[in-house]
């Protein structure tokens, strides 16, 4: 089992910036990726960005990127997602998970229960 808990949401105006962070603990593998998926209401969760267990490789949606940055802290067991220039569109859902290295939300395991963002006009 791995916990999974989100933080860094909240409002943010169009341009603004937001850092997300996710601490995981429990029986994590050096065999995870860790990843963060967005769901917007209607629509289905898709990719946002991952990284793999060693931070050797990393992927974008191409939505995001250049804007978008992920990083992670293997001491803290931590990944962030540093959000730049914020559209509204991308209001959502910001979850984390782990699982395999994919940009497919069904290669991940577990989940945390996300954190909201709100990016206004």
């Amino acid at each position: 089992q791995v916990q999974l808990v989100e933080s860094g949401g909240g409002l943010v105006q169009a341009g603004g910036s937001l850092r997300l962070s996710c601490i995981a603990s429990g029986r994590t593998s050096s065999r995870f990726a860790m990843g963060w998926f967005r769901q917007a209401p209607g629509k289905e969760r898709e990719i946002v960005s991952t990284i793999t267990w060693n931070g050797g490789y990393t992927a974008y949606a191409d939505s995001v990127r250049g804007r978008f940055t992920i990083s992670r802290d293997h001491a803290k067991n931590t990944v962030y997602l540093q959000m730049n220039s914020l559209k509204p569109e991308e209001t959502a859902v910001y979850s984390c998970a782990v699982g395999t290295y994919s940009v497919r939300p069904s290669d991940y395991t577990y989940w945390g229960q996300g954190t909201q963002v709100n990016v206004s006009s």
